[in-house]
């Protein structure tokens, strides 16, 4: 654990991405609290992930502030999964060497000049 000097202001660590537990120590490590509003039992919460943090990390706060931390998307937040990705329509072409180039002519053909 890392032991920060006693300054009246810290920085907030970037918590997003983070494991609760780890976002717990983190945090505690910077000097700062955290709250949880999507998860009452989040003293308890172990391997839920954040996925949305504020202040944004690197914020100057007051040393023992709170920083709100969300688990879950919010509607409209994009927490929907990948969604329907196939069938695809319309369907793509063959492709391949045949659509990327033109059909080779007659390797003999006599040339004319003009």
């Amino acid at each position: 654990m890392l032991i920060q000097p006693k300054t009246p202001e810290v920085r907030v660590p970037k918590l997003v991405g983070l494991m609760a537990m780890d976002a717990r120590e983190t945090a505690t490590a910077q000097g700062v609290l955290l709250a949880a509003p999507d998860r009452p039992d989040f003293h308890r919460t172990v391997v839920d992930y954040v996925v949305r943090q504020y202040p944004p990390p690197g914020a100057e706060v007051p040393r023992g502030a709170v920083v709100t931390v969300w688990f879950d998307f919010a509607d409209g937040e994009g927490g929907g999964g990948a969604g329907v990705r196939e069938p695809r329509l319309p369907r793509p072409g063959g492709g391949g060497l045949e659509r990327e180039l033109d059909r080779p002519g007659d390797a003999f053909e006599p040339v004319s000049s003009p």
